[in-house]
């Protein structure tokens, strides 16, 4: 790494009127790279997502809120009052790159439209935060994670697993984590065009849609083709038998993922002629009986530990791990190692865990940095604009 490289998006400034998850993850990405991000809240409490939890010491500082707007500045601005709106307008002019979440006639009213920023700031890259396209008819309905996973078909998939039929929500906000990446590299791709061209943009990043095509993926399945070969969904991910397996001290994930690991599997736990039955004689053969496989590694895995499970896939070149708590993680020595949890101290909540940047760049790595409180950066970024007049 180069010794006191300049970050790669220093000198980029951001204006984020976003809440919650999907915005302030995107922007979150962006100010770990050196983007100077300034979190625009409503006065009363700003953004929702401080509310969500427990905070060590100061209401309005949960933990989510934490991981999410690190290095980011904040300003409290009612967008109500004209004197509000000119600095807003001001603080237009100093942007490369607005983003919000303020849905359309909402937007328009408050001056947050694409028309009126670029009004201000022709050359602005302008990233709107949509739960659907404007072009379809879910167009300016409200949305959040769990709505996202509903329409998208993501509570059906467990039902698919366990027989249970109930629909259910996978625990993580990961619609809208996910459409926070789209909304990442959109920006980085709005920014690169400037650059080339002088010119900025519109980038729509709808909920649905970033979150439909990740899902389906894989999971289109058959219908991939017209008419389609097989019914919706990639098998592998539905099935029932293919989850941890029980040993005798917990559960350990074991993936022979290719068909030349089978037979390594099955010698690694010591039963090494199971595949010579002819319901497995042939690669085909296998594929349609790998639900009988699985249940077989299922009933040879509680004579071993994790441990022994572990050296033996080791050394079979078979991939596995430990199921983990997720309570047991942030001990897990991988990422202890790496140094992935750093802890820092913030200057009103204390001690806490913020996870390190993902990826690793030789040019310049992301630093720790600390979540603002609610306006705390309001005299400067005030002052900033007083002295750009």
């Amino acid at each position: 790494m180069i010794a006191d490289a300049a970050p790669m998006l220093k000198g980029i400034r951001i204006l984020d009127c976003t809440g919650v998850v999907f915005g302030p993850y995107a922007t979150q990405i962006l100010a770990d790279l050196g983007a100077e991000v300034i979190k625009v809240e409503a006065p009363g409490g700003g953004d929702q997502f401080r509310w969500t939890a427990k905070a060590a010491r100061t209401p309005g500082m949960s933990p989510g809120f934490m991981a999410i707007n690190r290095g980011k500045k904040s300003i409290e601005l009612d967008l109500k009052t004209d004197a509000d709106r000119a600095l807003m307008r001001e603080l237009m002019e100093t942007a490369d790159v607005f983003i919000t979440n303020v849905r359309g006639p909402a937007a328009d009213k408050l001056g947050l439209d694409y028309a009126s920023v670029a009004a201000v700031k022709p050359d602005i890259v302008y990233a709107h935060c949509v739960g659907f396209g404007e072009e379809g008819p879910y167009a300016g309905l409200q949305a959040y994670d769990d709505v996202i996973q509903a329409a998208t078909g993501t509570t059906s998939l467990l039902a698919r697993v366990d027989g249970n039929p109930a629909a259910r929500y996978l625990p993580s906000l990961i619609a809208d984590k996910v459409a926070g990446l789209h909304a990442a590299y959109a920006v980085l791709a709005g920014i690169i065009h400037r650059l080339r061209t002088g010119e900025g943009q519109k980038i729509e990043i709808p909920m649905l849609e970033s979150f439909a095509h990740f899902m389906l993926l894989e999971h289109l399945g058959g219908r991939t083709f017209d008419p389609p070969v097989g019914p919706i969904c990639y098998f592998r991910q539905i099935d029932p038998d293919r989850q941890p397996f029980r040993t005798t001290d917990g559960y350990v994930s074991i993936v022979p993922y290719t068909d030349d690991s089978w037979p390594r599997l099955f010698a690694a736990l010591d039963n090494p002629g199971f595949l010579d039955d002819p319901r497995f004689a042939t690669r085909k053969l296998r594929v349609e009986h790998m639900p009988e496989m699985y249940r077989e590694v299922a009933r040879l895995t509680p004579a071993f530990s994790n441990a022994e499970i572990l050296a033996r896939c080791e050394a079979a070149r078979i991939p596995a791990m430990i199921a983990r708590d997720i309570g047991d993680v942030p001990d897990d020595p991988h990422l202890q190692a790496v140094g992935f949890f750093q802890r820092t101290e913030h200057p009103s909540e204390g001690a806490w865990l913020q996870m390190k940047h993902p990826v690793r760049f030789s040019a310049f790595q992301p630093q720790a940095s600390q979540p603002p409180m609610a306006g705390e950066h309001g005299d400067e970024i005030r002052a900033d604009v007083k002295r750009r007049r």
